[in-house]
């Protein structure tokens, strides 16, 4: 089985089952999670409560909750292996001056809103040659596999622990 990565979709029930040691971590930042522990509620509410609408429940922020659950099974997308499909070295394409449009992704989650959908949408309206610049407290996982799909290569800059810069690029 592949491993999951967590992210602001992933539903409680798919992340408790793959990962049983966070359910405490999750019901300390949601104590309403405690919950949980009943087996019909687990299978009921946790099949169809994502972490985005958990971060809403328990009034934090999601990313925090995101970074907190991925830091405890270790799963650090920016500093994993060599054959991590998360590219993090500076590409030869890359140029300020070829960034055509931004997009800030923790603004929108705040506003519990998922930016995925926005940055496909500018992604396939770059022009060829183009970058987009997306800024996340986390990484996008799900959004950087999407643009794979579609043909981009990207690159991803950590600022600090909860700011991330990744840049897509359409090749001309």
């Amino acid at each position: 089985m592949s491993e999951l990565i967590i992210t602001p979709k992933t539903k409680i029930l798919e992340l408790i089952e793959t990962y049983p040691q966070l359910e405490s971590t999750l019901i300390q930042y949601v104590p309403a999670f405690s919950k949980l522990k009943n087996p019909a509620l687990r299978k009921t509410v946790g099949r169809i409560t994502t972490l985005q609408q958990a971060a809403s429940i328990g009034n934090v922020a999601v990313e925090d909750l995101i970074n907190q659950l991925r830091k405890e099974v270790g799963q650090d997308l920016y500093t994993s292996s060599e054959e991590s499909d998360y590219k993090t070295q500076k590409p030869e394409w890359f140029s300020e001056e070829r960034i055509e449009m931004e997009l800030d992704a923790g603004e929108m989650l705040a506003a519990g809103e998922q930016p995925v959908n926005q940055a496909v949408a500018d992604m396939n309206a770059l022009s060829g040659g183009g970058i987009y610049k997306v800024s996340a407290p986390f990484i996008p996982a799900p959004l950087i596999d999407k643009a794979t799909s579609l043909g981009l290569d990207h690159w991803i800059e950590k600022l600090d622990d909860q700011t991330f810069e990744i840049y897509f690029y359409k090749k001309s």
